[in-house]
């Protein structure tokens, strides 16, 4: 039986003559007492013994929570770095490329020079020739005007 500390409070026992309160009751009393008590005390350990078990889970969740969170930050981190080393790479990547066309323009630059010089040696060596050409042509045609046929 269980009994509330009301209940407990407003039993009565009975008298008897020479003893007192009956024995018979009281033992009987307390019995109920003691199987009410150790009932209790048993539910109260199983009680703390959920708690702890529960306190341990939370523990662990809590360790778990820290882990997850520690974890996310390193994974921002390096995902931080990584954009800041793959923005560092492109801009040295554009660098480089910048750097290459320049020098790939400045050759073929230099190239159009050397072959516009090549093509004015070429032209003047023309003119040389089509110049010493004509003198030698207009030499023999006089050469040939004053032989006469006689």
């Amino acid at each position: 039986m269980n009994y509330t500390p009301e209940e407990l409070r407003s039993i009565c026992l009975k008298r008897s003559f020479l003893d007192g309160y009956s024995r018979k009751q009281v033992n009987n009393l307390l019995a109920l007492i003691n199987d009410d008590y150790s009932r209790v005390m048993k539910e109260n350990e199983e009680m703390r013994t959920k708690i702890n078990s529960l306190n341990e889970a939370i523990q662990h969740y809590k360790m778990l929570e820290e882990s997850l969170q520690h974890s996310i930050l390193v994974a921002q981190h390096t995902s931080e770095q990584i954009k800041v080393n793959a923005c560092e790479k492109a801009r040295l990547i554009t660098s480089e490329a910048e750097a290459n066309a320049t020098k790939i323009i400045e050759a073929a630059n230099q190239e159009i020079v050397r072959a516009k010089g090549k093509l004015e040696e070429i032209k003047a060596e023309i003119f040389t020739l089509k110049t010493k050409t004509e003198l030698l042509l207009q030499a023999q045609m006089e050469v040939l005007k004053q032989i006469s046929i006689d």
